[in-house]
């Protein structure tokens, strides 16, 4: 039996009828950019993430570097300034800090939930620090009332980055309007996958996603009219429609993956795996389902040849990573740990359940 790791052709042919009219309206209407798709999608967008704001921006990367950006802009923040971020999240999370000038500062995770560990953060802030940015890691909200007592004595930004975790809760409330702003990656993979790059922000905070608005479309918030010295990074009509037709459905996929997730959970029993830990249903949507094993390259290479596809998220933590060499002596033994032995089953709303069955029997089969 074949089962993907991940079937984006699976995954859009559940909606295709929608899909397919969602474009095919756009196409006929011969409006491209900045309009009326935009607008409904942000509006839907924002009234599900409980923000008063939501801004269309090019990708998940995009949405993170204009949050700092706009806040170096409104003079929140300056070059040289701190930000906390997690020491084992994917890379474009830091790319965005370092991009306009500011320092990362990396904090451990923890080694069952893979989420920043909140107990290593007040120790690393310093009189430059200016926010804690957290990461939603493989689904899991990240966020804890000791991060957000932290912001609060110390009077810090709080940013999301909300690539992995659409539709997560945290006591009612989604990830995405947790903090001050949160950026979004709609990457064809993400539970609310476009069919192409796209992304946004999200935010209560008005100037600030003003800012945003300008500085990707050129720094103008006027025709001809240039306020910042801005960039292109607009979420074109095709993609904004397609992102409101799969919104619609968005929980129904989450509640689909969770029944994945709770199978594995049950079923898995085996002592060389190591299985995830997370306190409540509600604060995990499982974008990713991520295992350890110390024996990961034989495990990957078994399930492999069951015709089983599998990831690694992600292979070389960003301190080891080449474009960041001046971090390459660093020692971050949780971090290193995690991206040694992590492994990424099938995960997906289109997994059968013999599919499912078949990956828990060959993962308990394995010695």
């Amino acid at each position: 039996m074949q089962v993907p790791f991940l079937s984006l052709k699976d995954v859009t042919a559940k909606y295709k009828d929608e899909i397919h009219e969602a474009a095919l309206r756009v196409i006929v209407s011969g409006w491209y950019l900045q309009g009326k798709e935009n607008e409904k999608f942000e509006a839907d967008y924002a009234r599900y993430i409980g923000t008063k704001h939501c801004v269309g921006c090019a990708n998940g990367l995009d949405a993170l570097i204009w949050i700092f950006r706009a806040y170096i802009e409104l003079g929140v923040m300056k070059k040289g300034d701190e930000v906390i971020v997690p020491a084992n999240t994917y890379i474009a999370t830091i790319l965005s800090i370092t991009e306009n000038g500011l320092v990362p500062v990396l904090v451990e995770p923890k080694l069952d939930t893979f989420q920043i560990d909140d107990s290593r953060i007040e120790e690393k802030i310093t009189s430059k620090t200016k926010a804690i940015c957290i990461v939603h890691l493989y689904g899991q909200c990240a966020y804890t009332e000791k991060i957000g007592e932290l912001c609060k004595k110390y009077n810090l930004k709080l940013v999301e980055d909300n690539a992995q975790a659409h539709g997560c809760e945290f006591n009612g409330m989604k990830t995405g309007s947790l903090g001050d702003a949160a950026g979004h990656s709609f990457y064809p993979g993400k539970n609310l996958g476009a069919l192409g790059d796209a992304g946004a922000v999200t935010t209560n905070d008005e100037a600030l996603a003003n800012a945003v608005r300008s500085l990707a479309n050129y720094g103008s918030q006027k025709k001809y009219v240039f306020q910042y010295q801005g960039r292109n990074s607009r979420l074109d009509e095709i993609q904004a429609a397609i992102l409101d037709v799969k919104l619609k459905h968005l929980d129904e996929d989450v509640a689909l993956r969770k029944a994945v997730a709770k199978k594995y959970i049950e079923g898995i029993k085996n002592p060389k795996i190591t299985l995830p830990k997370f306190f409540d249903w509600k604060q995990h949507v499982f974008h990713i389902f991520p295992i350890l094993c110390a024996e990961r390259d034989s495990l990957q290479k078994y399930l492999a040849e069951k015709e089983i596809g599998t990831n690694i998220h992600y292979p070389i933590p960003p301190h080891k990573q080449e474009c960041y060499k001046e971090w390459n002596g660093m020692s971050l033994p949780v971090t290193e740990k995690i991206h040694v032995q992590e492994l990424s089953l099938p995960m997906s709303p289109c997994l059968t359940d013999e599919q499912v069955q078949y990956v828990i029997d060959a993962l308990n089969e394995w010695k």
